[in-house]
């Protein structure tokens, strides 16, 4: 388990829980660090973690128990929304570090709870919101230092996801819990805090307890206003991201782009997400390893940090079925 002894073993042990497309994103990433190892996994599908087992490394155990006594230095935690919180609170009790993939729960109690249990047990913890390890997120921050931020606009324009439960609300938070929390997140790295929200949405698709889109309106404790907007109402994901405008300037954001303009020319570039995806996975694994530094600021945050995120995206959707404003904080 995360103790100090992690910092001079030869591979830091490494298991999952939950064995889906996310799980198997960072796997594949863990793979290419000479000081890690995968030693077990766990899914509700036997027969999945298995299968990843066999891909990845370790072996499938039957339960979180079972992962804590294979000695594991580390997991993450892979799992959809609904799922959160029994395993997040037995890991940390353990003393195992931590990587949630967002959204943190369902809704903000349940992920407060988790939160307190990790800072209680005192274990490394970061959230997936890696995003923030983005080259072009860097790029926006020096762009807007010490320019008046005037407006937001974040989207994410989508499908649904090929998974069984994104359509069910209730299982999935819906799209600005599941989804839109990672443009959310983004905006608070790069503008700051929201103090209130208010957001309505246009019913769910057939079949379904989802939103099939949602439009919010927020005031940042700056002075900025902003919108954010999610539909699943595409054939396939067009866009997600933030445009934001300063004084002379407009700056757009996206895992993988980097636009800059005046209102006269524009300035573009693109970006490999993987360089992200694979930096944010290195940082886990170094803080676990005790490099000791606290989560920086363009960096993975911790679970108490992302749960200021998680928190901004349960009150838009509060606000969708309170028709009210809601606030963020």
């Amino acid at each position: 388990m995360a103790e100090n002894g992690v910092r001079s073993r030869v591979k830091c042990r490494i298991g999952f829980v939950g064995t889906g497309g996310v799980a198997t994103r960072h796997a594949r990433f863990v793979a290419t660090f000479d000081d890690a190892e995968i030693v077990a996994v766990i899914d509700l599908d036997h027969d999945r973690a298995a299968t990843f087992a066999h891909a990845h490394g370790g072996r499938a155990v039957p339960d979180v128990a079972a992962l804590i006594d294979a000695g594991v230095d580390a997991v993450y935690v892979c799992v959809p929304p609904y799922a959160h919180g029994e395993a997040e609170r037995a890991l940390a009790d353990a003393g195992v570090a931590l990587f949630v993939e967002k959204p943190l729960a369902l809704d903000v109690p349940t992920a407060q709870q988790i939160s307190d249990r990790i800072a209680a047990a005192g274990v490394v913890s970061r959230v997936g919101h890696h995003w923030r390890c983005a080259e072009p997120v860097r790029g926006a921050r020096d762009l807007l230092a010490g320019r008046t931020v005037r407006q937001v606009s974040g989207y994410w324009l989508d499908k649904v996801p090929p998974v069984p439960w994104w359509t069910d609300r209730a299982r999935s938070g819906g799209p600005l819990v599941e989804q839109a929390v990672h443009v959310l997140d983004l905006a608070r790295v790069l503008v700051g805090e929201v103090d209130e929200v208010y957001a309505l949405s246009a019913g769910p698709p057939q079949g379904g307890t989802t939103d099939v889109a949602t439009s919010g309106v927020l005031r940042f404790a700056c002075g900025a206003v902003g919108t954010v907007s999610t539909t699943c109402a595409l054939a396939g994901k067009l866009r997600a991201g933030l445009e934001i405008v300063a004084d002379g300037l407009v700056v757009g954001i996206g895992e993988d782009r980097l636009h800059v303009g005046d209102g006269i020319s524009t300035r573009r570039r693109r970006f490999d997400p993987a360089i992200a995806r694979r930096a944010a996975d290195r940082e886990f694994l170094d803080a676990v390893r005790g490099d000791g530094s606290p989560p920086a600021p363009l960096g993975l945050p911790d679970h108490a940090e992302a749960l200021r995120s998680h928190r901004l995206a349960c009150a838009l959707a509060t606000s969708v079925g309170t028709r009210v404003p809601e606030e963020a904080r």
